[in-house]
């Protein structure tokens, strides 16, 4: 039987909010859970506000209902070590629990393309909130999302501004199949009726081909019908600014906070967004299934043109 009635965690993210539409436009009876003081933004759905996602917030609400499934979108807002375990594991831990508890069929998590190779704190975090839906008893199912749009908009402004577009070494070192928050929205809401969905690991991307940092740019260019200007920043200067704030880490919360950013940013500067092929220790752009009719192009003439 596919879900009917559905409660969404992470609603007011961007991709919350996608799938909050997606879910109302397909007759689903949806519930969207938000901050006590977040702005009602759901148009057709029933909203539960909280304080906070500790355990027994949680199970209250469930108490009384009768939920078909679950969708879980929360996601750390800064991925430091604290905000990250607290956010990504802890809290989707406690979803997941109380809706084993509450009888709940079906239970979905956003969680991101780039755990295949964990080496930050969030990674790690959100590895323990996909062992602890796989492991809930429930029919399952992970969602493992490449680049979203808006992650690969940063120069768009700069870019407009008359300025280079900024590229890590050649800007050739990464690719991915960036997906638009409409299309990732679909596919999360299309696991609710598609067996073939549950209880497996979904890894997915928008329309192709891969795309590195330095297409991006050209494209960015050629939609404005100027010749492409570009600034290489070095991958070592990453390297020495994480290691000058880990000296200061150790003194300081702040300092230490910064470098676990630079970390997260040095991650994304140097892997790609694909599938990850571990008997070939490579990315694999043929592997990463692709989903969805928006592209980027398409994007970034929205945002150019606004």
């Amino acid at each position: 039987m596919s879900a009917k009635s559905v409660i969404l965690f992470g609603a007011s993210g961007t991709i919350g909010q996608a799938v909050a539409r997606e879910l109302v436009e397909r007759g689903y009876q949806t519930t969207c859970v938000v901050r006590a003081n977040g702005r009602d933004v759901f148009p057709g759905a029933r909203i539960e506000r909280v304080r906070d996602l500790d355990s027994n917030s949680v199970r209250g609400l469930f108490l009384g209902k009768d939920y078909d499934a679950v969708i879980s979108c929360i996601a750390s807002r800064s991925g430091v070590r604290e905000d990250a375990w607290k956010v990504d594991a802890i809290f989707n831990q406690n979803i997941v629990a109380a809706a084993s508890v509450a009888g709940v069929r079906h239970a979905v998590l956003l969680s991101a393309i780039c755990v295949q190779k964990p080496k930050l704190a969030f990674q790690t975090a959100k590895l323990a909130a996909e062992a602890a839906f796989s492991e809930s008893g429930l029919a399952w199912t992970i969602v493992r999302p490449t680049a979203f749009f808006k992650s690969l908009s940063g120069q768009v402004e700069r870019v407009k501004r008359g300025k280079p577009f900024l590229l890590f070494g050649d800007g050739e070192l990464t690719r991915c199949k960036p997906i638009s928050d409409r299309d990732l929205a679909r596919f999360i809401v299309s696991a609710l009726a598609d067996p073939s969905k549950q209880n497996r690991v979904s890894p997915i991307g928008g329309p192709g081909p891969a795309i590195s940092p330095r297409e991006q740019g050209e494209m960015l260019f050629d939609l404005l019908g100027q010749e492409p200007s570009f600034q290489r920043i070095p991958v070592k200067w990453m390297d020495r600014a994480i290691a000058a704030l880990d000296l200061l880490g150790k003194v300081s919360e702040r300092a230490a906070a910064k470098a676990e950013y630079a970390r997260i940013g040095r991650y994304y500067a140097t892997e790609s967004m694909l599938v990850w092929d571990g008997e070939r220790e490579a990315y694999d752009a043929a592997a990463t299934p692709e989903f969805g009719e928006d592209t980027l192009r398409q994007h970034y003439a929205r945002l150019l043109h606004e």
